[in-house]
């Protein structure tokens, strides 16, 4: 079920395009522009190589490299020229875009930032990535939650990125907000072949919900991404997969957000959103209502706590060449640290 790649579009079809950037080198605000301008050829090329697309996504870091480089010159900000570029190509080739900034933090770290913009050039979402690559990436932290909006056709959209995806908690909060169609966007390189699939796989499967899933791909010299563009329908198989790891390919396929809808209303066995809050409504009517599960307790009073917390060895990003910080979640920098 994917109209060959898009091609064959049905009336209740949502048509995706996963680009497998190659991986960048971004250095200067030159390498910045130039980037951004590569950015919107491929938009243009999404146009062209299928007139019934709706929606093109784009990778985490398409405007960066792989080294954590924290230089302001090329951070970037929603009021910026890179964001106006992007929000000019969805215009003028009448697409969705998906696109990935690294965006200044005057109180803290940057923040690694996904958005999602109209075919009229309207940021219609906002996200700030949730779960860092830690030890690895220097991020600050999202704090704004996990947006969920309406989309081409009316799908019910959600967006996280990378890291993000290993964590079911990740997913579930996009659907119990009712996301149809989960976007993940990752810079991920091979050794994360094998999770990647398998939790893409997952995070449809647990939550009846559509996964577009697209890293970054092939050589920046020093790190070797994987491309592995994976569109997985809501019963966890996979609709479209690039394998080849051929860089900027686009990965499509149409996806059904009314079957996704059909799903949630109609299936009994399995519809683990639905049960996970009614447990065994069999035996109890509506089912038990309760939370027993004592990490989310602890971590909604501030207390989450493993058995083996004292023992855990990497704790912060010294392991990665970023010094210890010293300030708490929610506390701005001084203008000393940030200087």
């Amino acid at each position: 079920m994917n109209g060959l790649g898009g091609l064959n579009k049905s009336e209740h079809g949502v048509v995706i395009g996963l680009v497998q950037l190659k991986n960048p080198t971004v250095v200067t605000k030159a390498d910045l522009a130039a980037q951004t301008q590569r950015v919107v050829d491929l938009v243009a090329k999404a146009r062209r190589n299928l007139g019934t697309m709706d929606l093109v996504v784009f990778p985490e870091y398409a405007l960066h490299d792989l080294s954590m480089d924290m230089n302001p010159e090329i951070m970037c900000r929603m009021d910026g020229p890179e964001v106006a570029a992007f929000q000019r190509a969805c215009i003028d080739y009448r697409i969705w875009g998906c696109f990935s900034i690294m965006e200044f933090n005057p109180d803290g770290n940057p923040f690694n930032t996904g958005i999602i913009i109209d075919d009229h050039g309207a940021v219609k979402l906002y996200y700030r990535k949730m779960h860092p690559w830690v030890p690895v990436e220097p991020w600050e932290p999202g704090d704004i939650g996990i947006p969920v909006i309406e989309g081409p056709r009316g799908a019910r959209l959600a967006l996280i990125i990378c890291h993000d995806g290993m964590f079911p908690e990740m997913a579930r909060e996009c659907a119990y907000k009712g996301a149809e169609i989960m976007i993940r966007t990752a810079g991920y390189t091979a050794p994360i072949r094998e999770s990647w699939r398998f939790t893409n796989q997952s995070n449809a499967f647990c939550n009846l919900m559509v996964t577009a899933n697209v890293c970054l791909c092939g050589s920046d010299g020093s790190f070797d991404s994987m491309g592995e563009g994976m569109i997985v329908n809501f019963d966890g198989s996979v609709i479209a997969h690039g394998t080849t790891g051929r860089v900027d390919e686009i990965i499509t396929a149409e996806v059904r957000p009314d079957l996704v809808r059909e799903a949630r209303l109609g299936w009994g066995v399995e519809n683990n959103i639905y049960q996970f809050g009614h447990r065994g409504y069999t035996a109890v009517k509506g089912g038990a209502q309760d939370c027993p599960y004592t990490y989310m307790h602890d971590l909604a009073a501030g207390r989450y706590r493993l058995p083996w917390e004292d023992a855990v060895k990497v704790t912060d990003g010294t392991s990665c060449g970023f010094p210890a910080p010293e300030r708490a979640f929610g506390e701005a920098q001084t203008r000393e640290a940030a200087e």
